[in-house]
C-alpha cells in the first residue's frame, strides 16, 4: 500500500462518549447561569434594587443654626455666622480609610485623626456622615470641589457657627458649645444624640441646650457613578434652635466687666424681688470663640493648667471665706435673738477666747474701736465685737441663720456645676471628721473666717434677703414665662423663702451699712453722692496667719487676703443687690469701689429716660453690639466686634463720682 494512503486515507473520528460530556458540561454551564440570573432578577431584586437606589440618592444632612442669646431688650449677645464643613459620606462600599492620607493632607488635618474619627463612627448607622473638619478655610474647600473624582466619598455642608462676643465677655454665663463626646454618648440624658453633633458644654449653652439646639433636616440628592451631585429630589427643612432670652442687662454687665479688669475674682449683680440675674462676671476668662470650632489640645491644656482657673465661674464656683461681710448674718441672728440689742463692748485691739488671744484687724493700723454697740460694730466692723457675739450664740443658732438665708447650700440657680459651700457645725464636723466641735472655732466663724465657705452668688442672695425684710428669692439667669413648660430647670430651692425679722432689727442693720460707705464707715471710698447705697465690707485670709509667718516675706506676697463687698440700692427693700470678690484684692473697700461702679451704672441707666432703639433683624442701630466685618475672612474668623464705647458711652471706666 502507497505510503500516502497509509497518511490520508483513513478518518479521524471523536468518539460519542467524548461529544456526550462535552455536550453535558455546556448543559451544567448554562443551568448555572441560569440559576445565578434567577438568583438577581427573582430572589435578589429588591435588595440589588435597594443598592442601587442607594449608588444613585444620597442624604445630605442640613444642619440647624442654634438659637440666638439674647439680653433682657433684645439685643443679641451670641449669634452664628455661616461657614463649611467637610465630610466623609459611607453610603458606598468604597474604603474611605484607604483615603485617610490624601484626605488629611489637603484638609490640613493628621492622619491619625481622620482614622480616629472613621473608627468613632464605625459603630453608627451608614447614612449618618463622619463630620471631619469645622469651618474649613477657602484653599480646604477648594481642594475638596477638585478631588470630586478620585474621592466621591468627601463633601462639604453649610453649617452656623457659633460667634461670641470677644475678649471673654459674659463667657462663663454664657458658656461654650463643642462636639458631643463619647463619654457625654454613654449618659442617660445624651442618649438621643449622635457622634458628630455639637452639645452645649457649659453655662447657658449647656443648662439650655434642648432649647437653644434646632433639628437638623436632610434632603435627599441625585448622584453619578462618580458620586458627583446631578440632581435633587426632596428637602425636608433644619428647625433652627429657639432664641433665648436672658435677664442680664448688657448695660450693667459691660459696667461690672469694666470694673473687674484687671483683677481675678467675681461680680453678681441681682434684683433681690425677682431673682433675675442683671451681670455676672468671673476672671479670669476664656474666650469661648475658641470652642466654637474645635479647641486644639495645646490650647486646652493650657486653660486646664492654669493655676488661676480660668474655666471656673467663680460666681458660683468659687468656695471662700466671706470674712466680714457674714458679719451682716451674725448681727441678723444677734438681734433677732435678741442678744445685740444692748450688746456693748470695748475694743482694745483684741480679746481672749478660751484661752487664746484673738486681734481684731484695727491693730494693723495702730489703733482700737473702742466702745462698741451693734450699729458701730456693723459699719466699723469690729472683730472684738463680733467675736464676743459668737461667743454667745454659739454654733448651733449661728449655724441655723446662716442656713436659713442660704449659706453651706446651693442656691438653685439655672446654671450648671454650681457648688455648695460650707457652712460648719457641729453635726457638720461629726459627719465629715468625725471629730467633736469646740468652742474655740466658733470665735473665728463669727467674722466669717473658720470652715466657712461661700459663693458669691450665695453671699448676694443672703444680703439680698436681710435688707428686702426677709424674702430669700431663688435667682435664675431666664424667665420661666419665656421657656417651654418642658425645659424649665428642676430646682429642690423653692422660688421665695420667707424669713420674719423684726422691722426694728431690720432697721438697725439697713441703717448701719449705709454708714459702711459713709465717711465714719470702712468703705468711705466707695461713697455714691446722691445714692441710698449700703453694704457691708470683708476681708479673708487665704492662709492662716501661722503658715504665712512660715512663709515670710514669699507668703506675704502669694498669699494676700481676698477683697469682698456686698452692696444694695436702696438701703430697704432694695433693687439690686451686688456682690463683689477680689481675689487677693486684700482690702474690702478695693472691692466695694468695683461694686459701687455697678451700682451707679444701674441708678444713671433707672434715671434716664428709656433709648428707643431701632432695630434692624438682629442688629441694634442705637447701641450696636455687633460691628459686622465685610470681609469674609474676618467673618469665617469669627472677628464681630463687641463695641463697648457704643454700648456703654453714658458710664465711664473710671467711674466718675466715686469719692
Amino acid at each position: 500500500m502507497p505510503p500516502d494512503v497509509l497518511m490520508y486515507g483513513r478518518d479521524e473520528k471523536v468518539s460519542q462518549f467524548r461529544l456526550t460530556a462535552v455536550q453535558y458540561i455546556i448543559l451544567v454551564v448554562f443551568l448555572i447561569l441560569a440559576y445565578g440570573l434567577w438568583r438577581l432578577q427573582v430572589v435578589q431584586s429588591d435588595f440589588y434594587a435597594n443598592l442601587a437606589e442607594k449608588n444613585r440618592i444620597r442624604s445630605v444632612p442640613i444642619l440647624a443654626p442654634r438659637g440666638r442669646i439674647l439680653d433682657r431688650e433684645g439685643r443679641t449677645i451670641v449669634d452664628n455666622y455661616p461657614s463649611f464643613t467637610a465630610l466623609l459620606l459611607r453610603d458606598s462600599t468604597r474604603d474611605i480609610a484607604a483615603d485617610a492620607n490624601l484626605i488629611a493632607t489637603g484638609l490640613h488635618l493628621d492622619p491619625k485623626e481622620v482614622r480616629e474619627r472613621i473608627r468613632r463612627f464605625s459603630g453608627t448607622a451608614q447614612f449618618q456622615p463622619i463630620y471631619l473638619k469645622e469651618d474649613i478655610t477657602p484653599d480646604e474647600l477648594a481642594f475638596v470641589e477638585s478631588h470630586r473624582n478620585e474621592l466621591p466619598e468627601l463633601d462639604t455642608i453649610m453649617a452656623h457657627r457659633r460667634l461670641y462676643p470677644r475678649n471673654g465677655f459674659m463667657a462663663h454665663l454664657i458658656g461654650y458649645v463643642g462636639e458631643v463626646s463619647e463619654d457625654m454618648l454613654n449618659q442617660p440624658q445624651w442618649e438621643l444624640y449622635n457622634p458628630g453633633d455639637v452639645v452645649g458644654k457649659s453655662g447657658v449653652e449647656l443648662e439650655y441646650n434642648q432649647v437653644l439646639m434646632g433639628k437638623n433636616g436632610s434632603r435627599q440628592v441625585v448622584v453619578n457613578s462618580r458620586g458627583k451631585e446631578v440632581g435633587q429630589l426632596e428637602e425636608k427643612p433644619a428647625e433652627p434652635g429657639k432664641p433665648m432670652k436672658l435677664t442680664i442687662d448688657v448695660d450693667l454687665q459691660i459696667a461690672a466687666e469694666q470694673a473687674l479688669a484687671g483683677h481675678n475674682g467675681a461680680i453678681v449683680a441681682m434684683d433681690p424681688r425677682t431673682g433675675e440675674i442683671l451681670a455676672m462676671v468671673s476672671r479670669p476668662t476664656f474666650d469661648p470663640n475658641d470652642f466654637a470650632v474645635r479647641i486644639k489640645h495645646a490650647e486646652w491644656a493650657k486653660l486646664v493648667n492654669d493655676d488661676d482657673h480660668p474655666l471656673l465661674n467663680k460666681a458660683i464656683q468659687a468656695q471662700l471665706a466671706p470674712g466680714s461681710v457674714f458679719k451682716i448674718i451674725m448681727s441678723t441672728a444677734g438681734l433677732q435673738e435678741g442678744i445685740a440689742q444692748d450688746m456693748r463692748v470695748n475694743c482694745s485691739g483684741g480679746a481672749s477666747f478660751y484661752g487664746r488671744y484673738f486681734k481684731c484687724w484695727v491693730v494693723a493700723e495702730h489703733r482700737v474701736h473702742g466702745v462698741v454697740d451693734i450699729t458701730k460694730a456693723i459699719y466699723q466692723s469690729c472683730d472684738v465685737f463680733f467675736y464676743t457675739l459668737a461667743e454667745r450664740l454659739g454654733i448651733g443658732r449661728i449655724a441655723k441663720y446662716a442656713m436659713m438665708f442660704g449659706l453651706g447650700q446651693k442656691t438653685g440657680i439655672d446654671l450648671p456645676q454650681e457648688v455648695s459651700g460650707v457652712m460648719p457645725s457641729e453635726e457638720w464636723k461629726i459627719r465629715n471628721f468625725k471629730q467633736k466641735w469646740y468652742a474655740g472655732e466658733t470665735i473665728s466663724v463669727g467674722i466669717g473666717q473658720g470652715a466657712v465657705a461661700v459663693t458669691p452668688i450665695q453671699l448676694a442672695r443672703a444680703i439680698g434677703a436681710i435688707t428686702s425684710g426677709g424674702t430669700l428669692r431663688r435667682p435664675h439667669v431666664t424667665k420661666p414665662r419665656d421657656l417651654p413648660p418642658n425645659v424649665i430647670p428642676a430646682s429642690s430651692v423653692e422660688d421665695e423663702i420667707r424669713i420674719p425679722i423684726d422691722p426694728k432689727n431690720w432697721e438697725t442693720i439697713t441703717n448701719a451699712m449705709a454708714d459702711v460707705v459713709n465717711p465714719i464707715g470702712t468703705a468711705p471710698s466707695a461713697h455714691l453722692q446722691g445714692i441710698d447705697f449700703a453694704g457691708k465690707t470683708g476681708s479673708a485670709q487665704t492662709i492662716s496667719n501661722a503658715m504665712k509667718a512660715r512663709l515670710g516675706a514669699a507668703g506675704k506676697s502669694k498669699f494676700k487676703d481676698n477683697g469682698w463687698f456686698a452692696g444694695v440700692e436702696p438701703r430697704r427693700n432694695p433693687e439690686i443687690v451686688v456682690c463683689s470678690l477680689l481675689e487677693e484684692g486684700e482690702h474690702g473697700y478695693l472691692a466695694a469701689r468695683t461694686a459701687a461702679q455697678v451700682i451707679k451704672a444701674y441708678v444713671e441707666k433707672q434715671r434716664r429716660a428709656p433709648s428707643k432703639l431701632a432695630k434692624n433683624g438682629s442688629q441694634v442701630e442705637v447701641g450696636a453690639m455687633w460691628s459686622v466685618p465685610e470681609d469674609q475672612e474676618a467673618l469665617r474668623a469669627g472677628k464681630f466686634v463687641l463695641d463697648v464705647e457704643k454700648v456703654h458711652a453714658p458710664f465711664a471706666t473710671s467711674a466718675p463720682g466715686l469719692q
